[in-house]
């Protein structure tokens, strides 16, 4: 929740700043991420475990402390407690300081009357705008939580300054085949002029969209929340950035664009989140511990990773406190995995204390926290998915998908 002193103090903090100009990052950490199925039924996306032992959100909050921004807030709603736990006092990114550093807050936050729970990102700016005006922000780098890659900001928010534009968004190319109709698409003109956007069209123009890393004036973003929320009327919501807030600026000729020029992949779908997997174990994806921008996490300490005697392990990354007896190939094992003699797990991801019993077959799989296989699970190319706390007593074809245990 938003202390008094982030409230109190934000306007005579120290703060970050570039050419001057007062920085916020904020990290959009509400959405339920429906699209995972039973991997978000009990969390928040942003705190869905990645390459083993990182989560989601680490990505964000990591290139946030790398870029030299100190003042970050993260607006959290669904499963809240979820990314309180992860979290805490924002002492693995360096953000537990005395003046800034990092701000939770929470879904009910403004007058009891606009409080509440968010219609979509853009309405969840318009929610916290008193807060955002009490820090007096001359630029806002507005982040989503879920989305795989690294940047500095800092030069995006530098050639921003320069364009003298409203809103700054930073662009990627989605990959020849694939569907980019689940994003904001772009078209931009000489000099980095958006001059098209359109949100989620059923028939994309364009295959550059939006990362959804975007760099605001705030004076300007917070004069067009106000316009087009009055234009709604009482009881309206602004919904999601791409539905009024974006096309706005486009319309206006305010909207400026760049280029990643890196490693992006949004983790939203199963397949996806698979996918960026593979690509980290084929060295496709950003380098997680680079030694001049690591991405920084919180985690529980544990024993180094056992492998015994006739274990089999190859292309694989295994975190520590996993015991490994069995065959693993081309998979990601969180924290505390256990793959019993003669099981095998292929081309999967497991999660945090997965068991797979003694001769069982995994193949194509993600698996949720605690869920223990004593049955096969998988095969074909069809991803299989199997909730947390899953006891599998019987084989799982491949495609299906598992619903999560008893609760805890």
């Amino acid at each position: 929740m938003a202390s008094s002193r982030s409230l109190s103090s934000g306007p005579t903090g120290r703060g970050t700043r570039v050419r001057g100009k007062r920085v916020l990052a904020i990290i959009l950490a509400g959405g339920q991420g429906k699209r995972l199925g039973v991997l978000t039924q009990e969390r928040a996306k942003p705190t869905l475990t990645f390459a083993g032992t990182y989560r989601l959100i680490d990505f964000a909050l990591s290139n946030c402390v790398h870029s030299g921004l100190s003042d970050v807030w993260v607006i959290e709603e669904y499963e809240l407690h979820t990314l309180n736990d992860h979290l805490g006092s924002g002492r693995p990114w360096d953000l537990d300081r005395t003046h800034g550093g990092l701000q939770v807050l929470p879904p009910f936050s403004g007058a009891e009357a606009e409080g509440g729970f968010a219609s979509g990102n853009a309405d969840a700016l318009f929610i916290h705008r008193r807060l955002i005006r009490q820090y007096q922000p001359d630029v806002l780098l507005v982040l989503s939580a879920d989305h795989v890659y690294t940047l500095d900001y800092r030069p995006v928010i530098e050639e921003h300054l320069n364009s003298g534009a409203a809103v700054t968004m930073v662009t990627t190319k989605v990959p020849k085949g694939e569907d980019a109709s689940r994003f904001g698409v772009v078209k931009v003109g000489p000099g980095g002029k958006v001059t098209e956007f359109a949100y989620k069209p059923e028939q994309p123009r364009s295959q550059t969209i939006t990362t959804e890393i975007f760099v605001y004036d705030a004076p300007k973003l917070l004069k067009q929340l106000e316009r087009l929320h009055a234009a709604k009327g009482k009881g309206g919501h602004l919904g999601d950035f791409g539905d009024e807030l974006i096309p706005a600026f486009v319309e206006a000729g305010e909207a400026h664009a760049t280029d990643l020029g890196g490693y992006w992949l949004d983790v939203g779908l199963p397949d996806a989140y698979w996918r960026a997997h593979q690509d980290v174990l084929r060295g496709r994806a950003v380098t997680l511990d680079d030694p001049g921008w690591p991405i920084l996490t919180s985690s529980i300490p544990r024993m180094p990773a056992r492998l015994e005697k006739g274990a089999k392990v190859a292309g694989s990354l295994v975190s520590y406190g996993c015991r490994v007896a069995g065959t693993v190939r081309g998979s990601v094992l969180a924290p505390g995995v256990v793959v019993e003699e003669g099981a095998s797990v292929e081309d999967s991801v497991l999660l945090r204390d997965v068991v797979v019993r003694a001769g069982v077959r995994v193949r194509r799989a993600i698996v949720d926290e605690e869920a223990d296989l004593r049955a096969n699970v998988g095969g074909g190319q069809k991803l299989t998915v199997v909730g947390a706390r899953a006891r599998v007593k019987t084989a799982v074809k491949g495609g299906a998908e598992v619903e999560p245990g008893p609760g805890r």
